[in-house]
């Protein structure tokens, strides 16, 4: 696009992410002239570097009925996105190794069984009948039949194609650094002017960008980067079939089809948004293999092939902010939902259905009560989004 060319839309979408993209998506399907603005490539912020798990057990208990239709969703990507994702249903088992463990599992269960998820309390030696390379040592499972995983290195090929064959516009490796109120339009604007779009709806939808981003917009809502480290193995036979996590929430494994194991669980390495994953934390790193093999004692026998760091986003009540954003026109954000994978796709479809004046299938999380008011802040900043 040249300099000074200014391209009008119906919708800007700044922020690729599986949010954003599902977001652009049905309302381009609906109809609408629809942009969307990403800083790096789609799907490739913590969209594209997750675990892919697709999880009721670590989803927060009132996410739950969301992260049961998005689940649906990516079972049947081909329905509706017209791309696969190598999505792959398995059960889930949430372990307990300790009597705090199980006591933790338990009401764990309970409240995700109280917002509709279908987890089952099994005993040691059934817990051993669904996954005989358990430690032996493992006193209580929860066993959950909606779980599985899907490829997250696939997602952003799968959103591109979805996304092309739909109209919309990508504009990739494009930052956004500055918004401004045009003829009663939003102008987004790129490092020296190198894209210009004015859009007559606006969606927020910049994962841990979003605090940035919403500044350019006066409106300031902290939000919280996590710097997740992730660790998948060298090829191996089969250890599990299963997809395995731990009541205290340190653990998150599943074996590919390939042989490799990917392991997670939320331990931290150094980085921040900015300036992106800086380097891992190898306390943190032996602490999650150790859990591991822990869990799945043939692991002992693994090797690490790959280490990566993946961010994600959390604001101060750890619960997501959808919906119409204050005081503004036509203005709209998405993000920070705590295993935002999973629930991903069907928060995107509710906030278009927002947006094109249906009403939600299930309410959205209203972003205003997570302003913070200039004059409360301790010390105000801006942080540059170049």
């Amino acid at each position: 696009m040249n300099r000074a060319t200014t391209t009008a839309f119906d919708v800007a979408v700044l922020g690729g992410g599986v949010m954003g993209c599902t977001t652009a998506l049905f309302l381009a399907r609906a109809g609408m002239r629809v942009a969307v603005i990403e800083r790096d490539a789609l799907c490739r912020g913590a969209s594209g570097v997750n675990a892919g798990t697709l999880t009721l057990h670590m989803t927060r208990a009132a996410l739950v009925p969301y992260a049961i239709r998005a689940w649906d969703m990516w079972m049947n990507t081909d329905a509706w996105l017209g791309h696969g994702v190598l999505a792959t249903a398995a059960p889930g088992l949430s372990l307990a190794f300790t009597e705090h463990e199980k006591t933790l599992l338990q009401q764990r269960a309970a409240a995700r069984c109280k917002y509709g998820a279908r987890i089952d309390l099994l005993d040691r030696d059934a817990a051993l009948a669904v996954e005989p390379g358990l430690n032996p040592v493992v006193l209580q499972a929860a066993y959950c039949a909606t779980d599985g995983f899907a490829s997250a290195y696939l997602t952003g090929r799968a959103y591109h194609a979805a996304l092309r064959e739909a109209g919309v516009h990508v504009f990739e490796q494009t930052p956004a650094t500055r918004i401004d109120r045009v003829a009663g339009m939003y102008r987004v604007s790129g490092p020296d002017n190198a894209i210009r779009i004015d859009a007559t709806r606006l969606v927020m939808a910049g994962g841990v960008w979003l605090e940035p981003l919403l500044a350019m917009l006066d409106i300031n809502i902290p939000v919280k980067t996590l710097v997740n480290q992730l660790i998948v193995t060298e090829r191996m036979p089969p250890l599990m079939r299963s997809v395995l996590s731990i009541a205290n929430g340190l653990l998150s494994m599943k074996q590919f089809a390939n042989g490799g194991v990917l392991i997670g669980g939320g331990w931290q390495g150094i980085g921040d948004r900015v300036r992106g994953g800086v380097e891992t934390v190898p306390d943190n790193l032996i602490g999650n293999l150790r859990l591991a093999q822990h869990v799945i004692p043939a692991l002992a026998k693994a090797r690490v092939a790959r280490i990566w760091l993946g961010l994600e986003s959390e604001t101060a009540d750890a619960m997501p902010m959808i919906g119409a954003l204050p005081g503004l026109p036509d203005a709209w954000v998405i993000g920070c939902v705590h295993s935002g994978y999973t629930s991903g796709p069907y928060m995107g479809k509710l906030l278009a259905q927002a947006m094109l004046g249906e009403e939600p299938e299930l309410p959205l999380f209203d972003p205003a009560r997570l302003v913070v008011p200039v004059e409360a802040l301790a010390q105000p900043h801006r942080e540059k989004t170049e």
